[in-house]
């Protein structure tokens, strides 16, 4: 394997994305640990006012100018916020950076008609991707997850987004859910599938800490059952015309997400919001030429709205060459098809005999292959994918 690659191209080569966090739901389901907080009234105005000033100073912190790649207005429930808000907050984006031609901005909505109301006023505004969550199609299921929509509020949402002009949408379905079956798993994504999306995002239901569910677990398919499940929607998925590309990842031609694929390629990406992460490389001659950071803003929206605006960032932290390594095999070895080997140089600045004797123990182990310059899990690799990842952060 060569050195392919070298980091001579600079920071300024990589692709930059732009994550917008909106904090608030109606309410918060018992699954999930995402920053999102029950509101029935959020301060729309003053929290894009307050967003837009936050971009400003990303871009400052990003120094020399790069367009945006992409970007994601995620949450919570961004579809909550009015028309004119995403208006003013992407009006806002575009008065102040570069957007590349032909640019993806996604918007994550749930199902119902009083957001899906909105979606003419989001398309017209610039959204060209909606991301839904769906979650699952039973009523008792989705009873189950604490979920405020019913299956009929599925459709009707399908159904206003296409009319609004949407041809580009990603539904969310989770399996391996409380007291779910292999016949009724089936059932629940061939449902899913007659909606004919061009996304679709297909993932194992866990319980995460500081969850309702992790402190009250409900009765959930055992490890085997939770496999069966998950090969047989991956077979179900790839006949429906679906490849998968990511672990939960499933698109028709040409739908893959960019955004997404902007994180397991190892790009930067600028975060503003409450709790909203970025990543920036940045050219630092005292760190061998390139300089890796990690951000978090403040996370509980009052603390991130009333924090003065040189202290909107929680928490950073510079990566080393070990941090670099494992966060990049933790991304890329997520791809299906792997990654070029001169990406690993190209994001990290390392070059590749850094990780040359831990990608030939994995190919020897049957974990990875290498074909033409590029990495890819196995089957196996795929299937074990933590103790692949696991091998790069035992490197020294």
């Amino acid at each position: 394997m060569t050195e392919s690659a070298s980091s001579s191209d600079g920071a300024q080569g990589l692709p930059l994305a732009l994550y917008v966090h909106t904090p608030w739901c109606v309410s918060k389901c018992p699954y999930c640990d995402f920053n999102s907080h029950a509101a029935d009234t959020p301060p729309f105005e003053p929290y894009v006012t307050r967003l837009l000033a936050d971009l400003d100073l990303e871009l400052d912190r990003a120094g020399a100018r790069r367009p945006l790649s992409s970007v994601f207005i995620g949450g919570g429930t961004p579809s909550l916020f009015p028309g004119p808000a995403v208006r003013q907050l992407l009006d806002g984006i575009r008065e102040r950076a570069d957007l590349l031609p032909g640019i993806e901005i996604t918007l994550e909505a749930n199902p119902g008609t009083r957001d899906a109301a909105r979606f003419a006023d989001y398309r017209e505004a610039g959204v060209n991707r909606l991301s839904i969550g769906v979650q699952s199609l039973s009523a008792a299921r989705l009873h189950a997850l604490g979920r405020i929509h019913g299956p009929d509020e599925v459709y009707q949402t399908l159904r206003m987004a296409r009319a609004a002009g949407f041809d580009t949408i990603n539904l969310d379905m989770m399996f391996a859910l409380p007291e779910q079956g292999l016949a009724e798993a089936k059932q629940d994504l061939e449902a899913l599938l007659t909606l004919e999306p061009e996304h679709i995002s297909y993932y194992q239901l866990t319980l995460e800490p500081n969850t309702a569910f992790h402190a009250h677990p409900p009765p959930m398919p055992d490890s085997d059952l939770a496999a069966d499940i998950a090969e047989q929607g991956l077979e179900d998925l790839a006949r429906a015309g679906y490849r998968q590309y990511e672990v939960s990842a499933h698109a028709r031609d040409g739908a893959r997400c960019r955004h997404n694929l902007n994180y397991w390629e190892f790009g930067d990406y600028l975060g503003i919001g409450a709790g909203a992460h970025g990543k920036l490389t940045q050219e630092s001659p005292g760190r061998g030429g390139r300089q890796v950071s990690r951000t978090a803003k403040h996370r509980h929206p009052s603390a991130y709205l009333n924090a003065s605006m040189d202290n909107l960032v929680g928490s950073t932290r510079i990566l080393d060459e070990q941090d670099l390594i494992f966060e990049f095999a933790l991304n890329a070895l997520r791809l299906t098809e792997g990654f070029p080997c001169g990406l690993f140089t190209r994001t990290t600045g390392l070059p590749w005999s850094r990780i040359s004797n831990i990608v030939r123990g994995a190919e020897h182990d049957g974990m990875v292959r290498t074909l033409a310059e590029r990495v890819e899990p196995s089957v196996q690799g795929r299937r074990f994918l933590d103790d692949l990842v696991a091998r790069f952060a035992a490197e020294s």
